[in-house]
């Protein structure tokens, strides 16, 4: 890895692709227009997200406004039976790995769900709300499939802040010690609630970090969708190949606060958002497809129409979705309760000693 600061970059600020050694970005132009349909979708979600959690639907919202091209792009990169494991704003990764499924996240936000999609058939682990817990997930899951010979990799998301925390260093160590195909991806949004990377950190770069570890690390613009994709690809067909972990630091942007909880204006100039802001990724490759002829106004305001009226319809239909069940707390923890939970599933349900019946929850009400 070079050691200074340069990022992957395939486009230019106005839309222009860059020439670049490296890469030749293969995709059809069926894949260019939906790549940006997918872009577009995560975006509106996140809108819907801070909204219902402004009227009182959720209790919390993460939102990932300015960081759709980094996750679309990576998630975009990897195989069916890749393993992902996110943190709690991968909304874009979600969706593009399970459909409108992603959806299931308002439940998790209004506290009614623990997640909504099934892990095994979208190969997506649930998220993960501790800072960093799931890059040693993703590290033993990689370890796990090495042994068992299958060609897969796993992928772990997490922000800038958790390049601070001890899980995410020993999950380096481990990975690159036993050469496990796994991909580290840090979504650098430069702000770790209201502590700035240069806080985090006193390295130049945190792709550099990966040097101290005896791994590969690459420095991307993580608002350029193309270069992301690459070099994810990159990254995945290196860990199936056994070449070992790779360290991709995205560098992107949370233009919003850490989550609707959070007020970025006490700790961040409003320069500074709009500076980022003009450097939106979506505007960017849509200029791009623009350049290719792909994608004219009119076409851009028409999936925008049409994407309205089908995400407006899946809203209504989680917003309808019932409380769970009270057994459905003990649902999935376990393949079978132990007697512990037993017992505390059947207290809580208020089974007494003549054996009456109790109210079970049909399965999946997680």
């Amino acid at each position: 890895m070079d050691q200074t600061d340069e990022q992957v970059r395939l486009l230019g600020e106005d839309g222009t692709l860059l020439q670049h050694d490296t890469y030749n970005v293969d995709l059809s132009d069926d894949d260019l227009r939906d790549l940006y349909r997918q872009l577009v979708v995560v975006r509106r979600i996140d809108v819907e997200g801070n909204n219902l959690q402004r009227q009182g639907q959720l209790g919390i919202w993460a939102p990932c406004l300015g960081q759709e091209a980094a996750q679309v792009g990576s998630a975009r990169a990897l195989g069916p039976d890749d393993f992902v494991f996110p943190s709690y704003r991968e909304h874009g990764v979600i969706y593009v790995r399970a459909g409108m499924e992603v959806l299931s996240v308002l439940g998790l936000f209004r506290g009614a769900t623990l997640s909504g999609w099934d892990p095994q058939r979208h190969k997506v682990a649930l998220y993960s709300i501790p800072i960093g817990t799931q890059a040693l997930h993703a590290v033993g899951y990689a370890v796990g499939a090495k042994w068992d010979g299958a060609e897969v990799c796993a992928v772990a998301y997490f922000g800038d802040g958790a390049t601070s925390e001890g899980d995410v260093s020993e999950a380096f160590n481990f990975a690159a010690v036993h050469s496990a195909p796994v991909v580290f991806f840090c979504q650098n949004n430069q702000w770790a609630i209201s502590v700035p990377v240069s806080r985090q950190t006193a390295a130049k770069t945190l792709a550099i970090k990966a040097l101290a570890y005896g791994m590969y690390g690459v420095r991307v613009d993580g608002n350029d969708v193309l270069a992301v994709f690459m070099e994810t690809k990159k990254a995945v067909d290196r860990a199936r190949a056994g070449e070992g972990p790779t360290l991709i630091e995205a560098l992107t942007y949370r233009r919003m606060g850490h989550s609707s909880s959070d007020d970025p204006t006490r700790y961040r100039r409003d320069e500074e958002v709009k500076q980022w802001a003009k450097l939106d990724p979506l505007d960017r490759f849509r200029r791009h497809l623009g350049k290719l002829g792909l994608l004219s106004e009119a076409d851009a305001r028409r999936i925008e129409d049409e994407l309205e009226a089908e995400i407006s319809d899946a809203i209504r239909v989680a917003e309808q979705a019932r409380e769970p069940a009270d057994a459905s707390l003990f649902d999935d923890v376990f393949a079978e309760l132990t007697p512990q939970l037993r017992e505390q599933r059947d207290g809580l349900l208020g089974e007494n000693a003549s054996g009456a019946p109790r109210r079970e929850s049909p399965r999946g009400g997680h």
